[in-house]
C-alpha cells in the first residue's frame, strides 16, 4: 500500500507532463500549418498552377474519351463522374510527391536548423507539414468534386461516399507526402526529390483503374493494381458512383491506405532524425 502513495504523486506528474507535450505537440503542429497557409496566401497562384493539370486531364480526357463509356461492361454511363474519383486521386498524388521540396529549402536557407533550437516537438515539423498537405488536398478535392457536377457528373452514393473519397485521397497523399518528407530529408537535393517523384507519380496512375475500369485493364496491369495504393484510393472513391455504397470496400482501402501512411510516417520520423544527428 505504501508503495501505491509513493507512486501516485509519480504517475499523477507523468500524466501532467504527458498531457502538456500532447498539447504543445498540437499547438506548435499547428503554427507550422499556420506558416505554409500564410506562404500559400502570399503566392495563391501555386494553389492554381497545381490544379491546372487536373483540370485539363478532367475536362480534355472527359471529352475527349466519353464514348469509352459505351464499351459492354463499363462502370457507369457517364465517363466524366467516372473519371472526376480518379482525377481527384491523381491530384492528391501528384501534390504530396512534392512535399520534401518544402524541407529542402528551409534546409537551404538555414531555417531548419533554426527550428531545432526551439523547444517545439521535433514531431511537429512533420506533423505540421502534412496538416497543410491535407488542407491543400481537401481544397483542390472539393474543387475537383465541383468541377466534375458542373460538367454533368453526379454521384449517386452522397455526400457520405464524397466524404470517403476525400479522406482516402487525403491519406495517399498523408502516406507520400510522408515519402517525400523522407526522401528529401536523406537526399537532400531538389534534383533527386524530384526524379523519385517524376519516376513513381505518373506509373503509379497509370498502373491503376484511375482512367479506366478494373476489368478493361489487361491482365498484368490489373494484377499489379490490386496493390497499388493508388488503386485502393481510387477503388475506394468509385463508390460514390453506386447508389448502394459497399461501405465494405470502402473501409478495407481506407485500412490499408492508413496502414501506409502510417509506415511512411515512421520512415520520415527515422530520416528525421537522422537528419538532426548530421547537423
Amino acid at each position: 500500500m505504501t508503495q501505491t502513495y509513493e507512486n501516485a504523486p509519480r504517475t499523477a506528474a507523468a500524466r501532467v507532463s504527458a498531457g502538456t507535450s500532447l498539447a504543445a505537440f498540437l499547438l506548435d503542429g499547428s503554427h507550422f500549418v499556420g506558416r505554409q497557409v500564410r506562404a500559400l496566401l502570399r503566392q495563391p497562384a501555386f494553389l492554381v498552377i497545381t490544379l491546372v493539370q487536373p483540370v485539363i486531364w478532367l475536362l480534355l480526357f472527359g471529352q475527349l474519351f466519353k464514348r469509352v463509356s459505351e464499351i459492354p461492361g463499363f462502370a457507369t454511363g457517364s465517363y466524366v463522374a467516372f473519371l472526376t474519383p480518379g482525377i481527384v486521386v491523381m491530384t492528391a498524388l501528384f501534390s504530396s510527391g512534392w512535399a520534401g521540396m518544402g524541407f529542402i529549402i528551409d534546409m537551404e536557407r538555414g531555417v531548419l536548423n533554426r527550428f531545432l533550437v526551439t523547444p517545439a516537438p521535433r514531431g511537429s515539423l512533420i506533423a505540421g507539414n502534412l496538416g497543410y498537405l491535407a488542407l491543400t488536398s481537401v481544397i483542390q478535392s472539393l474543387i475537383i468534386i465541383g468541377l466534375g457536377l458542373a460538367t454533368g457528373a453526379r454521384f449517386p452514393g452522397g455526400p457520405g461516399s464524397l466524404a470517403a473519397l476525400i479522406g482516402c485521397a487525403v491519406l495517399l497523399a498523408a502516406a507520400f507526402g510522408s515519402f517525400s518528407n523522407a526522401l528529401a530529408l536523406l537526399l537532400r537535393s531538389q534534383e533527386s526529390v524530384i526524379s523519385v517523384a517524376q519516376l513513381l507519380v505518373l506509373p503509379l496512375s497509370f498502373l491503376s483503374s484511375s482512367l479506366m475500369p478494373e476489368n478493361l485493364l489487361p491482365g498484368w496491369i490489373h494484377g499489379v493494381a490490386r496493390f497499388n495504393p493508388v488503386n485502393w484510393a481510387v477503388v475506394a472513391g468509385r463508390e460514390t458512383l453506386h447508389q448502394d455504397v459497399d461501405w465494405g470496400i470502402v473501409a478495407s482501402r481506407a485500412s490499408w491506405l492508413l496502414l501506409l501512411a502510417l509506415a511512411c510516417g515512421w520512415l520520415s520520423t527515422r530520416a528525421f532524425r537522422a537528419y538532426q544527428r548530421s547537423v
